[in-house]
This record gives C-alpha cells, sequence and structure tokens, in this order.
C-alpha cells in the first residue's frame, strides 16, 4: 500500500491530499529516510510523522487491502514515541 493512502486509512493524517503535501514538504520519514508519497509501506517499517504540534513516530503492525473501519485503524500501528511540540 502506499504511504499516502496507509496514513488516511490508518487515521494518522486525516486526508490523503494532507499526506501527499507532508511528503513533499519533507516532514515525513520510513526507516530513517525521507518518504515520498507513493512509497509501499510494508510490516515493520517504522514511519515518522513531524507534524506542526507534535512528531509521531509509529511500527506499522499491519498492512490492510482496502478501506477498513474507524475503530479498526489503531491496529494497523503502535506508537513508539510521540513528542508534543511547545509553543513560543
Amino acid at each position: 500500500m502506499r504511504l499516502d493512502k496507509f496514513l488516511k486509512v490508518s487515521r494518522l493524517i486525516k486526508r490523503r491530499t494532507e499526506a501527499k503535501k507532508a511528503c513533499l514538504a519533507k516532514c515525513i520519514k520510513i526507516n530513517n529516510r525521507i518518504a515520498k508519497a507513493g512509497d509501499e509501506i510494508k510490516i515493520a517499517d517504522e514511519i515518522k510523522i513531524n507534524l506542526t504540534t507534535k512528531i509521531i513516530q509509529v511500527k506499522v503492525l499491519d498492512v490492510p487491502l482496502k478501506n477498513i473501519q474507524t475503530k479498526q485503524a489503531i491496529t494497523l500501528y503502535e506508537i513508539l514515541k510521540e513528542i508534543k511540540k511547545e509553543e513560543d
């Protein structure tokens, strides 16, 4: 599954277009390398997302074949680290 689609399906980022923009802005890394929206996600990949309010690092536990219910989205990944950014 493509990175942008995985981020949307897993609800880590709300919209696929936002995921694409984050990739273009170099805010997302897969296994410590800058990711592109079309990169394929595999089980055990580590994704680091640098958002405006926090940094999230997750490990992929499952890659669904299609969209899933909201309740199941949290089962797709394990949060390794979450750092809230301080406001100025």
